[in-house]
């Protein structure tokens, strides 16, 4: 897909790595991009069209693909990052982990489908996480969202495939941004995330691995468990 002259929506966009994406689209040359948060006053990047959307109301994802009806980039970028362990964090936590990173990507892509079939087909980038191929405690319940969030990326890569519809995923480890800003040791610049992201929606990716951890991980999926989790055999 060709970003220049596309119109794209960007999820999260207030902050962090969603902010970067929509700057770089913008210097790519997007014709117009929709940045949206719950509250779109915050968004203070120029030459964007801030827009009102909370990706965990259906009737506010609804809202935002009926005025955003020209999209033909989508990137699935907002998130949550509870801390929540399974047996110790609160189930409200874990819920809101699955309504953000499953659920309120899957009613984005319910809604807008039809608005990228409509203009061609277009494509979606849907950022996942190391994290959806490892788990931790500190990370449970995040964790667990982020692989069905894997799953759900790919089941739409095969189900909107007749219509046109590239599906890319994104995974990366920690980013030098404000949701990880507790986090110690080696963190990714959002804005080379960003940029290798944007660069494999265009070359038609269906996965960007993006830092060396991630590679890692990835790489060691086909090996026994305890190499993931020495701990087990301690």
């Amino acid at each position: 897909m060709e970003i220049k002259g596309s119109v794209a929506l960007v999820t999260g966009a207030n902050r962090g790595l969603g902010r970067r994406f929509a700057a770089q689209l913008l210097e790519r040359g997007a014709a117009k991009v929709y940045a949206a948060a719950r509250n779109p006053e915050s968004v203070d990047l120029p030459g964007v069209v801030p827009i009102k959307l909370d990706i965990t109301d259906p009737a506010s994802v609804r809202a935002a693909a009926e005025l955003a009806g020209d999209v033909t980039l989508l990137v699935n970028n907002a998130g949550s990052s509870t801390g929540a362990s399974f047996l110790g964090g609160s189930l409200e936590d874990a819920r809101l982990e699955m309504d953000t990173h499953y659920f309120g990507t899957l009613v984005m892509a319910r809604e807008f489908a039809p608005v990228l079939n409509r203009n061609g087909g277009g494509a979606i980038l849907n950022v996942l996480s190391v994290l959806s191929w490892f788990t931790a405690p500190r990370v449970a319940a995040y964790s667990a969202a982020k692989a069905a969030g894997l799953q759900l990326t790919n089941g739409l890569r095969i189900e909107l495939q007749d219509q046109g519809t590239q599906v890319t995923a994104l995974h990366v480890g920690y980013m030098d941004t404000d949701m990880a800003a507790h986090v110690d040791g080696p963190k990714a610049d959002p804005s080379d995330v960003a940029a290798q992201a944007l660069d494999g929606v265009e070359k038609g990716d269906f996965e960007v691995v993006a830092d060396e951890v991630s590679r890692r991980v990835r790489a060691g999926l086909s090996g026994d468990l305890a190499g993931q989790y020495p701990q087990l055999v301690s």
